[in-house]
């Protein structure tokens, strides 16, 4: 079986061009996963079909709800609607178990006196350092993003093939060790040609593209103006609903 991503959302914290919030779906031998998971995943699953009781984890890049508020309904619905019965890991940066929790309370007032009746577990992952979840090897690396947020980059082994994605964040000396020998890496790309502070933007990866890795390289999180030029620049883009085998 080969591996596949499934970009089920690719656009900013805004919704700009229409496009759903931060979620990709990875599909590999024995498990389904998300990289991310942002307010709108639960719509966008459910245009593509996909149910989410499938998704076996969740990785999370920081907390920012175009990346993680789509968990408290994907919750209360595998409790309450969709009855889930198999394991569910959560894995992201320090201080996801109590973000994750309040952020619950916040927007599923009283939630918190209920019990999932499935195994649920929230993991923290150190950065700079490799950790096993089930069968992914993942390596988190500090990003420069809005600091309460505890940002990071991530690289995933899954299969014998590698993703990498920036997360939210400027270039950081991180990134040639991010892509480096990547099957796959997911690059924010937020503005044509304005710098926006904590960021990656077209002018970075310009710049920076001769230390990049990868063997293949897709751009996401656009705002309006990068928009505007996905169809005149070299770079591939993603779009809500692309499918990319590796």
């Amino acid at each position: 079986m080969a591996v596949t991503l499934t970009f089920v959302g690719t656009g900013d914290a805004f919704g700009s061009g229409g496009r759903n919030n931060t979620c990709f779906l990875v599909d590999a031998p024995g498990i389904r996963f998300a990289i991310d998971f942002g307010a709108t995943s639960l719509v966008a699953l459910n245009k593509l079909g996909i149910p989410h009781n499938s998704i076996d984890a969740i990785l999370l890049t920081h907390i920012h709800g175009d990346h993680c508020a789509g968990i408290p309904p994907m919750l209360m619905d595998a409790m309450l609607g969709a009855k889930r019965e198999t394991p569910l890991t959560v894995a992201g940066p320090i201080d996801s178990q109590k973000r994750l929790a309040e952020m619950m309370e916040v927007l599923m007032p009283g939630s918190h006196a209920m019990k999932p009746k499935f195994d649920y577990e929230v993991i923290e992952l150190p950065t700079s350092k490799e950790c096993w979840l089930r069968d992914l090897k993942v390596i988190t690396y500090p990003a420069v993003h809005t600091a309460q947020t505890n940002p990071t980059s991530i690289r995933i082994e899954v299969a014998g093939k590698v993703i990498a994605y920036t997360g939210d964040s400027a270039w950081t000396q991180h990134m040639p060790d991010l892509t480096r020998d990547a099957d796959l890496f997911i690059s924010e790309c937020y503005f044509y040609q304005k710098p926006v502070k904590f960021h990656m933007n077209y002018p970075d990866l310009k710049e920076h593209r001769h230390e990049l890795g990868a063997k293949r390289m897709i751009l996401t999180h656009m705002g309006p103006e990068m928009l505007n030029h996905v169809d005149s620049i070299p770079e591939e883009c993603a779009y809500d609903g692309l499918v990319v085998e590796l």
